[in-house]
């Protein structure tokens, strides 16, 4: 039995379970074109450019499209041919920047390896680790910030306890001012606060054993089945694209039961204010921690971030504490 071009089409979109949109926009063409071929109203054979458009983005064999690939064959193709589901991204620090931007383009899902987060150490510590840039890489560093600032702009954000401690009191590998660091907090508690288009979590990453996660910037897209992470190497990453990982993954950062006990969204913005006002005071990471002991019930979580050789100098955790 012969199928269309047009029949193989839709017959791909329904399996990619996307919404008429988004294929759309991957094959270039408006909603009312793809609506038309579902609907079968139009019988026009779509161009070639569209058809290399279809097997690029999803990794099927060219073959799918000839005459001779009758529809048997075309379903054992789309359920059998393996797709590629590694991908390595290596095009320079500006390649980096695009790719970052066209996966983070409506929402991003992140976990990130160090507290601030590049975009918010970019608007006031300008190239940290770089001594050369351009007027087209400060561009699209200026177009991801106002975009991730912006109060529509959807974002789930997660950092590690220790990450945050580090930032606001090691003396070790720390590169922010007094100044820089409240400038920072005070940016990211105006960005989160009381804004539900923006979740912060703060997570014990001694709770669990979950190394690696909180080593390396992992952003999650589930919508279209697309993971990246940063390498270990300058400006490579690695594109992911199997489904049952990405699912699992994220599914240990959204379900409760699974998720490292981490500080409640509603909560973060209240923890960051007590850290802003300590390093304005001059106060030490212990004193700090008395104060989060004072003002919520997240201090167990704290504790747990802090050697075991400062905490005969901590009072205990206060009852009601989330420690687990």
């Amino acid at each position: 039995m012969k199928k269309s071009t047009i029949e193989k089409i839709v017959d791909i979109y329904n399996r990619s379970e996307l919404s008429i949109s988004k294929f759309a926009q991957i094959i270039g063409k408006d909603r009312r074109t793809v609506t038309s071929w579902i609907d079968k109203t139009v019988q026009k054979e779509p161009s070639s450019e569209v058809l290399k458009k279809i097997t690029t983005f999803f990794r099927y064999s060219s073959h799918i499209w000839d005459a001779s690939c009758e529809a048997e064959e075309f379903q054992e193709l789309l359920c059998m041919v393996p797709k590629e589901e590694i991908k390595i991204i290596d095009e320079g620090y500006l390649g980096g920047l695009k790719y970052i931007l066209e996966h983070e383009d409506k929402e991003r899902f992140v976990i990130h390896p160090q507290f601030p987060g590049p975009m918010y150490r970019d608007t006031t510590v300008p190239r940290v680790y770089r001594t050369q840039s351009s007027l087209e890489i400060e561009s699209f560093k200026k177009e991801r910030i106002k975009r991730m600032l912006s109060y529509a702009f959807e974002t789930t954000e997660w950092y590690s306890i220790k990450s945050l401690l580090n930032f606001c009191f090691s003396p070790i590998g720390n590169f922010y001012t007094q100044e820089q660091k409240v400038q920072i907090l005070t940016l990211m508690i105006d960005n989160f606060h009381e804004n539900y288009n923006k979740r912060l979590y703060l997570f014990d990453s001694f709770s669990r054993k979950i190394y690696g996660l909180d080593t390396a910037y992992t952003s999650i897209n589930i919508k279209n089945g697309v993971m990246f992470f940063k390498a270990p190497l300058e400006s490579v990453f690695i594109e992911v694209r199997n489904k049952k990982l990405i699912e699992r993954i994220h599914r240990h950062f959204t379900f409760g039961s699974e998720a490292p006990t981490h500080v409640n969204p509603n909560d973060a913005t209240a923890i960051l204010s007590i850290l802003k006002q300590c390093i304005e005071s001059n106060k030490e990471l212990c004193e700090a921690y008395e104060e989060i002991n004072a003002k919520t019930y997240y201090a167990g979580l704290f504790q747990n971030n802090i050697s075991l050789s400062f905490h005969p100098k901590l009072s205990p955790p206060k009852e009601g504490q989330k420690t687990h």
